[in-house]
This record gives structure tokens, C-alpha cells and sequence, in this order.
């Protein structure tokens, strides 16, 4: 049994920092939802539980994450935990490694995000790609991290099954524009109802209040856009961008159901 100690505490409840979880290669996963959507995807370091969740909930943990089950105090959980309401479980799991196949790129219909900056944004993004079949996300080095706390609770157990890739989002685009088409939503583009829409290709979804970015701008050859109803009527600026992603994909995956 592993005793937890000052040190162990503040590893875990400084995985609420981006330098922390780079530093240690570590994140971590908050609440009984949370954890059983993910403990079979990651390799866990520790699962801190109060006994009493241990009794209701251990034996649903993969074998391996039960090897490093934790059984510790609801206070531990709260001095360890970024939430307002402390849980009665968080797992602290190794940052995993994901190799970029180019394959899966050409081949496939693929999320690509321009410095989308809002937490729950980018775990409402990467829940929708999951249920639309996203495999693979290519993110900018800009955009904000998975691992955060907020984006993998977000995520409601999708970043499980979703595989995102930080790059410079240009050089990768560039690199494979040649192979498939690549999109982008802008509020200047052409109607998306009526756009013609390949099955595989990638999608650009840009910054939340700035949009696309030049460089990215300047290899996409279809610019779509969500068109408000009634036409001419008063309406909002613009989409949140997760609502948008969502639409996006719909229409994209209704054209081959």
C-alpha cells in the first residue's frame, strides 16, 4: 500500500499547470465518470480513492489500474484536487506518446485546430470529434493543452478514443495539401449546405475570436461557412467555435451516411 505523503499531494495537485504535467510527464482525471472512461486507455500512476468508493467502484477498474489503487481520505482528495466540489477519486495517469501517421490523415476526415484557446472549448471539440468518428486531431503548438484538469473533464471520456498531435500546424498542412482537400469555416466562405464535401480531407477550425490564421489561411481551398437563418435578419456576431466544429462535422457525415 502507498503511503501518501506531503510530496505525493503536491505532485498531484500541481498537475493543475501546464509546467508541472510537461515536467513529469503526468496528468490527471477527476470523478467517477472521469476515471472509468479513462482508466482503461491510460497507464495509470496512481488511483487515489476513498475507501468507500473503492467498495462501490474498484472492481470496475481495468486489473492494472487496480494495481495502483490508492485508498486514502476524502480531506487527501481535496488538498490533491482542482475542483470546487473535491471528488471521491482521481487517477494520475503517464502522458502518452502518439506517433502522427500520415495514412490516417489522407485516408480519413480529420480535425485540425488553429490556436483554439478555451478549455472547455477544446474538450467540447474533442467530445464531438468522437462521437463523428475523429480519429486524429493535429493541433497548433498554440492551442490549449488536452491534459489540462478542465479540457480531459470536458471531454466526458472521449479524449480516451481521440488522438490529438501538437505540430506546427502550417509545415504539417503544407506538407499533405497535395493529398486531400482541406477546409476551413470562415464567416466570408461559401454556404456549407450547398459546398460540395469529400468524405476524408482536413478541417480548420480557427481561433475563437480571431479565426484561421494567415499562414494557415493560404493552404485551404474551400472556405465554408455556417449560414445564420433568417437570411439578412439580425443575429450574433459569430458561432462558438465548439457549436461550430459540431455542425461542421454533422453536415460532413450526413453527405455518406
Amino acid at each position: 500500500m502507498i503511503e501518501i505523503t506531503n510530496n505525493i499531494r503536491k505532485l498531484v495537485s500541481s498537475l493543475s499547470e501546464t509546467k508541472h504535467r510537461k515536467r513529469s510527464g503526468l496528468f490527471k482525471a477527476e470523478g467517477t465518470k472521469c476515471v472509468l472512461d479513462t482508466a482503461e486507455a491510460f497507464d495509470s500512476k496512481y488511483i487515489f480513492a476513498t475507501e468507500k468508493w473503492i467498495d462501490e467502484y474498484g472492481t470496475q477498474l481495468p486489473i492494472l489500474s487496480r494495481s495502483t489503487l490508492v485508498k486514502c481520505s476524502s480531506k487527501d482528495l481535496e488538498r490533491m484536487s482542482g475542483l470546487t466540489t473535491p471528488p471521491q477519486v482521481i487517477a494520475v495517469y503517464h502522458i502518452p506518446e502518439f506517433t502522427l501517421c500520415p495514412d490516417n490523415i489522407t485516408q480519413e476526415l480529420t480535425l485540425a485546430l488553429d490556436s483554439i484557446q478555451d478549455p472547455g472549448n477544446l474538450g467540447t471539440i474533442i467530445r464531438t470529434a468522437d462521437w463523428f468518428g475523429i480519429r486524429d486531431i493535429l493541433c497548433s503548438n498554440t492551442t490549449a493543452d488536452v491534459y489540462n484538469p478542465k479540457v480531459v473533464q470536458a471531454t466526458m471520456g472521449a479524449i480516451s478514443r481521440v488522438r490529438l498531435h501538437y505540430c506546427d500546424l502550417k509545415s504539417v498542412i503544407s506538407a499533405i495539401a497535395d493529398s486531400v482537400p482541406i477546409y476551413g469555416t470562415f464567416l466570408d466562405g461559401e454556404n456549407i449546405y450547398s459546398s460540395a464535401l469529400d468524405g476524408k480531407g482536413i478541417i480548420v477550425m480557427g481561433n475563437e475570436g480571431n479565426g484561421v490564421s494567415d499562414d494557415v489561411a493560404q493552404l485551404i481551398d474551400k472556405r465554408l461557412y455556417i449560414p445564420s437563418y433568417p437570411y439578412g435578419a439580425a443575429t450574433s456576431e459569430s458561432l462558438n467555435v465548439g457549436i461550430a466544429t459540431a455542425i461542421t462535422l454533422s453536415e460532413f457525415r450526413r453527405r455518406i451516411i
